[in-house]
């Protein structure tokens, strides 16, 4: 014998009812014999939850409630049933509407709806569909009839959630089972007491319905056919990547069942687990695939654990005083103080220096459960020996569940860096003895981010997802985008590293898609689909998404945009960015930025803001790290300058090697905001900043490389006519410095504390000496590199190497991210 349960999904519909009857008949082919356990129709067990309060209340509208469920009913019947039969099932339906509506005027009339009374009008759901399933059965040639468990299962008076007398109800199945010849649908959820009273088995009461059954006719097993493939590793509504577990035990199908987990639920197990019958949870909809078994036996696919469950919104009481400190007793008396309130306890967690106590409830419990404290504790809290309890509000419990953690060390270790390395505080934690459940209670609105992180921890250890939040897309931003989907497949395929970009804003538009935006089409995605870009809201949306594994990707010089680093890096999103304003505006802005990096577990890179894609901030915090102490730093840190400059040879004057360089695109759209040095001068003070030094960008000395009429010319196009007027002198420069058997350039200094940055002809002793083309070179004096310095020289200028040093700072920040 094995009991099919469906549920309401699984018999909401004719195509389903008809899905369901395909699973029977295929069962009864294969000559199974089985017994069905049915649920109420999708939805109606809400209606009828409606139609009474609104009666209660008085609320003519009960009535178009319930014409609904009437409705759905008998057009049902009309497309599921032949029309020959049809009168005579439709007939059987009525003399149950016809009850109900006599129950729910009864209830507008004396306007109260009792628990017993509410039981009785929820019985209705099951009862219309175990007619409905068996008229369908008989129709397709399987002898079948309804059967109500009312008249099997004995229950006590506990309306709602009846306690089952197991000695007589089991008589009772098995005297009807030895009788009776016909496929038995049965209806789930409800008994009835000794005096014919209606009851309800409480929540998930239709699978403790086939646990009952089955545990009476000691079946083969139980299967619970619901919407899903299975017990699942999380909620796949959240956790897209969200997988069916091919087996549980008894004890992780408990655990699981009690945080949360839909499909399975916790009286269901009892019944069934002292006679080792087996559970399955199969799929209606995709009746082939194996679905979940429960049993003694258990398959840990080598995953630690088995799957992660919540307990969406919790109340965390704290109660904590000296006066509690070595005195026994107090636990008992707080959780029997509780227990009389009738305040269900759901996490428990006492320090070991028994100052304090704390626990998670119920939200509604939250009244009753102070209540109760305040009773009990009078005395003490007035004396001050114990303080008043205090509650935190708006929490939720994340569980992480399996046999085998007993067996792995570390696990708990993985779950708090996990959460911690996403910026996720843990209020509470609680962990027992056996090692099958470790629990944290945390902050409600990080539930979605903390599911996902640890999901992927524990289940996709073999690859790792970040998502990518990219505001700009001109030169390096488009390129890095581009980088990014050239390069994604090799990451996932030998780091299993999967970059997906979440968000993209521009100075017109910007758009979202949690699932990630696809990069090759991304332009005209944003064109067509974004919406108009708004930074705030951008900033707000990226927070509100709350994803785990988040990186904000600065590819502008905006000065709009660094005002949001503080409470991006706050939200525990980290920031790589090759705008250098940030780091070289205020100091105390730039130590807020790195401070909350650091407090956040997170990080803030900004290694682009001086060499591109050159190593040069990460080799001088290696060198300080290990260290070493940087007695001086030189560079030529200006692509664009240190083009002009290793093309300037005479041969044509200097005004138009400028123009050449901004025709090629080297400089920016006003070179004045290259020859005025701002840019180089923000670079040294952020070399000068990072190797220990407080400086501000006006601490920077700078030597003009050009006269004011030069920079305070009214257009570009005035510029260039005064810069001609400065080619004989800068010629003269040349000339002079050539004759010596030297060349010019721009070199950026730190020495004893002072930045600078000046024009200066420098031989071919010195390392500048032999620059060409863009590149830049950067040279640390250390107390380990004193006699030869250590150099740095590349490509300093550019959208693709400069797109490229933030692609590899996405990448160092993901191997640190949980």
């Amino acid at each position: 014998m094995k009991v099919l349960k469906f549920g309401g999904t699984s018999v909401g519909s004719v195509e389903s009812i008809r899905g369901v009857a395909a699973i029977i008949m295929d069962k009864k082919a294969a000559g199974e014999e089985i017994a069905v356990v049915n649920s109420a129709m999708g939805g109606i067990t809400n209606m009828l939850i409606d139609a009474a309060e609104r009666a209660c209340e008085s609320d003519a509208t009960y009535k178009e409630v319930f014409a609904e469920i009437e409705q759905k009913h008998i057009d049902t019947v009309k497309v599921l049933i032949d029309i020959e039969a049809q009168s005579n099932i439709i007939a059987q339906i009525k003399l149950l509407l016809n009850e109900l509506e006599d129950i729910l005027y009864g209830v507008s009339l004396i306007k109260e709806l009792s628990p017993r009374t509410q039981d009785l009008i929820l019985s209705f759901g099951e009862r219309l569909g175990s007619l409905l399933i068996s008229s369908f059965l008989n129709q397709c040639g399987v002898q079948s009839e309804a059967l109500d468990a009312r008249n099997l299962i004995l229950t006590d008076k506990t309306f709602g959630g009846a306690k089952v007398d197991f000695e007589e109800t089991n008589y009772n199945i098995a005297q009807h089972f030895k009788k009776c010849e016909a496929l038995q649908v049965i209806t789930g959820f409800i008994g009835a007491t000794d005096r014919g009273a209606t009851t309800t088995l409480g929540r998930g009461g239709s699978d403790y319905t086939a646990a009952i059954f089955a545990a009476a006719l000691n079946a083969e097993s139980v299967e619970i056919w619901t919407d899903v493939d299975g017990v699942m590793t999380s909620d796949p509504r959240v956790v897209s990547e969200a997988f069916s577990l091919p087996s549980l035990s008894y004890e992780e199908a408990m655990e699981i069942s009690h945080f949360g987990a839909k499909v399975i639920y916790p009286p269901t197990i009892q019944p069934v687990y002292s006679k080792n019958i087996p559970i399955f949870i199969k799929n209606t909809f995709n009746p082939e695939f194996p679905g979940t078994k429960i049993s003694q036996g258990t398959n840990g696919k080598n995953y630690p654990i088995k799957g992660i469950s919540t307990i969406k919104d919790v109340s965390l009481l704290n109660l904590q005083g000296s006066g509690m400190i070595g005195v026994s007793g107090v636990s008992s008396r707080l959780f029997s103080a509780l227990a009389r309130y009738s305040v269900n306890v759901i996490l428990i967690t006492q320090a070991s220096s028994e100052h304090s106590i704390c626990f998670a409830i119920d939200p509604k419990d939250r009244p009753a459960a102070e209540q109760a404290i305040e009773e009990e504790f009078h005395t003490e809290i007035l004396s001050r020996k114990i303080d008043p309890v205090t509650v935190e509000e708006n929490l939720s419990v994340m569980a992480i569940i399996g046999e085998n953690m007993r067996h792995t060390p570390g696990i708990s270790g993985k779950l708090f860096s996990s959460l911690g390395k996403n910026g996720i505080n843990v209020a509470a934690i609680a962990q027992g003895a056996s090692e099958l459940n470790v629990s944290a209670v945390i902050p409600k609105r990080d539930l979605h981010k903390a599911l996902n992180s640890v999901h992927e921890s524990f289940f996709l250890s073999n690859h790792k997802t970040i998502n990518l939040f990219v505001v700009g897309t001109g030169l390096i931003g488009g390129t890095l985008l581009e980088q990014i989907q050239r390069q994604a497949a090799t990451l996932l395929e030998k780091q299993h590293l999967r970059l997906k970009v979440v968000g993209i804003a521009r100075s017109s538009k910007m758009l979202f898609d949690d699932n990630g935006i696809d990069l090759s089409d991304w332009k005209n995605t944003l064109d067509a689909t974004g919406e108009a870009t708004d930074l705030d809201l951008f900033v707000e949306k990226m927070k509100t998404l709350n994803l785990s594994n988040s990186i904000f990707v600065d590819n502008t010089s905006s000065a709009e945009v660094i005002k949001h680093y503080y409470s991006i890096l706050d939200a525990s999103v980290s920031i790589t960015t090759p705008n250098k304003l940030a780091s070289s505006g205020p100091y105390v802005y730039y130590e807020q930025l790195q401070k909350t990096a650091f407090r956040h577990g997170i990080k803030y890179l900004f290694e682009t803001n001086v060499g591109a894609g050159l190593p040069v901030l990460t080799t001088l915090n290696d060198l300080r790290d290990s260290g070493d102490e940087i007695i001086s730093i030189e560079g030529v840190l200006s692509g664009t300058l240190s083009f002009i400059f290793n093309t300037y040879d005479g041969s044509v004057p200097f005004s138009q090697v400028v123009k050449d360089a901004k025709a090629k695109g080297f400089t920016e759209p006003d070179p004045r905001d290259d020859l005025n040095g701002m840019d180089v001068a923000r670079k040294i003070l952020i070399l000068s900043r990072e190797a220990g030094h407080v400086m501000e960008i006006g601490d920077v000395d700078i030597v003009p490389l050009l006269p004011e009429q030069c920079l305070n010319a009214p257009s570009v196009d005035a510029f260039f006519t005064e810069l001609e007027k400065f080619d004989k002198d800068i010629e003269t420069q040349r000339q002079e410095a050539e004759a010596d058997g030297k060349v010019l350039r721009i070199i950026a200094s730190l020495e004893d504390g002072k930045a600078k940055l000046s024009l200066q002809a420098v031989g071919p002793e010195n390392p500048f000496y032999g620059l060409s083309g863009s590149d830049n070179m950067i040279s640390f004096r250390t107390n380990r590199y004193d006699e030869r310095p250590l150099v740095i020289k590349g490509p300093g200028a550019g959208a693709e190497v400069t797109a490229a040093g933030v692609f590899a700072e996405i990448i160092s920040i993901s191997n640190f991210l949980a």
